[in-house]
């Protein structure tokens, strides 16, 4: 116990030094931003004195070190600064579609977890047969179809053809839960089935080579039946490769799916970092930027936890 908690600790430090080090990395990119973030502000045609004043409210006179320090000190207490073109505070304005984004991720994550591990399952106990190269198939169809066109075709096909769901995921903070939940579905399920192919085919190989191992072998000898050897044994020990996946994904759904985003008009946080670079709010950067770094970090830190727990060898 002693060693899994030492394991454990170890990977928290781990994770805190490098969002850390990721934190300084994000404020220096973002200080060799080309341009004048007062003159993007004010506008062209403004006069020097009126910069120079912004940028003494925004405290760019003073030297990066301390900036840095005053901001990295804010962001542990959840103070990122005011928004230069929303004109609020910057915790408000992430968190708010950060939450949209979560509950679009979980739903997804909910979707995926059988879409990626019921195939894989199907396809270890008919190995190289019709249902293994049936699923196969499919998953090589799918993952090569751009998430745009896949998004476009479920819009298409479950919104117009086939109105059962919104065409659009305009959702605000008036929106009920079971209409919020109505409203996601068609986004949420696109995501779930992109991601859903790529797990699939990793816990596919990871079951299969695992098959024929020499412990495997060993408790088919002793008599066991193939679906206890399956789900006792061979699919714990293939989940943690597809943990550390399913971790990426969970990470790339918060500030990765602007494509998905934009087709289904869904307020998420990825459409919301991808606004604030292109008008240059250089706070809304920053805070967006760590945020998604934190939750990638706390995720694959969840899914080093996990590995630990699940797999004795791990421990040594």
């Amino acid at each position: 116990m002693n060693t899994v908690l030492s394991l454990i600790v170890q990977r928290v430090v781990y994770s805190i030094g490098t969002l850390v080090l990721v934190s300084m990395i994000i404020f220096a990119a973002v200080e060799v931003l080309p341009g004048d973030v007062t003159a993007r502000i004010l506008g062209r045609e403004s006069s020097l004195a009126a910069r120079e004043k912004l940028r003494i409210e925004l405290g760019l006179d003073r030297p990066v070190v301390e900036r840095y320090v005053t901001w990295a000190g804010g962001a542990l207490t959840g103070d990122f600064g005011m928004s230069l073109t929303a004109r609020k505070p910057v915790s408000e304005v992430v968190f708010g579609r950060l939450g949209y984004t979560l509950a679009l991720a979980g739903f997804a994550m909910l979707l995926y977890i059988p879409l990626s591990i019921i195939p894989a399952l199907v396809q270890a106990f008919f190995p190289n047969r019709l249902p293994d190269r049936a699923i196969s198939t499919l998953n090589i169809l799918v993952l090569s179809t751009p998430e745009f066109l896949l998004s476009t075709l479920l819009l298409f096909g479950l919104a117009v053809v086939f109105p059962i769901f919104p065409p659009l995921s305009q959702v605000s903070a008036a929106t009920g839960v079971l209409n919020f939940l109505w409203m996601i579905t068609l986004p949420a399920v696109s995501l779930a089935i992109l991601l859903a192919v790529a797990g699939t085919r990793l816990l596919r190989e990871s079951l299969i080579d695992l098959m024929d191992s020499d412990f495997i072998r060993m408790a088919e000898l002793k008599g066991m039946s193939r679906t206890r050897i399956v789900m006792r044994h061979a699919l714990p020990n293939a989940m943690i490769p597809w943990l550390n996946a399913t971790a990426i994904n969970f990470a790339f759904m918060i500030g990765g799916v602007v494509v998905v985003e934009r087709v289904f008009v869904f307020p998420g946080f990825g459409s919301l970092l991808v606004d604030a670079l292109q008008l240059r709010d250089v706070p809304l950067i920053e805070a967006s930027v760590l945020v998604a770094a934190f939750i990638f970090i706390a995720v694959n830190l969840i899914a080093d936890v996990l590995a630990i727990l699940l797999n004795p060898r791990l421990r040594t």
